[in-house]
């Protein structure tokens, strides 16, 4: 330990911390009764919840969400491609190949959709093309693309629904609501 710099703790738990922990319980809990486990839900909430609504959507929405979507897409057509060489899925040079192939798709795709997307979508296409089994390939990438989904949105959610200043604009929100029902109401 360097004595001019000592290591500093938390001096607090911050309300994004809090944000994050609550809606990655809820996700598990939810993940719960559908017999699912919610792993990959959860870490679309860690990724996903932000500063901000627009810090989230970055991270999350864009980063995770359209990264997993590309690259499990991505993973199932490589490795359906693959299967056509070898039917047993088996691991053989070529595999190393479309790995090659696979990645640079990877990285137009994303760079024309969103460039943050690389790393989390290389991630699940070499998952699919690497250690997947051939009979649950396409399943996983569905399922990963689902609940990655549904941990973004979840997070997304609780962003809007709490941001950081909200004990200033849930009064807003609700005089604004108040107001659109008088409007209509009076009609």
């Amino acid at each position: 330990m360097n004595i001019e710099n000592p290591v500093r703790l938390p001096n607090k738990i911050g309300m994004r911390n809090i944000k994050t922990a609550v809606t990655a319980a809820l996700c598990a809990l939810i993940y719960y009764f559908f017999d699912r486990s919610p792993a990959f839900a959860c870490i679309g909430v860690i990724f996903g919840m932000g500063q901000n609504l627009s810090d989230g959507y970055k991270n999350g929405g864009g980063n995770r969400l359209y990264g997993t979507i590309i690259g499990g897409l991505l993973g199932m057509l490589l490795f359906r491609l693959y299967l056509f060489f070898v039917p047993d899925g088996h691991h053989t040079p070529l595999l190393a190949l479309f790995t090659l192939v696979g990645t640079v798709i990877l990285i137009l795709a994303c760079q024309s959709v969103w460039s943050g997307g690389v790393q989390p979508g290389g991630v699940v296409m070499c998952i699919i093309l690497f250690n997947t089994p051939v009979e649950s390939y396409v399943s996983y990438a569905l399922n990963r693309i689902v609940d990655t989904s549904v941990g973004v949105l979840m997070a997304l959610l609780v962003c809007y629904l709490v941001p950081m200043n909200w004990r200033q604009i849930w009064p807003q929100r609700l005089a604004r609501y108040q107001a659109f029902l008088q409007r209509k109401r009076a009609k």
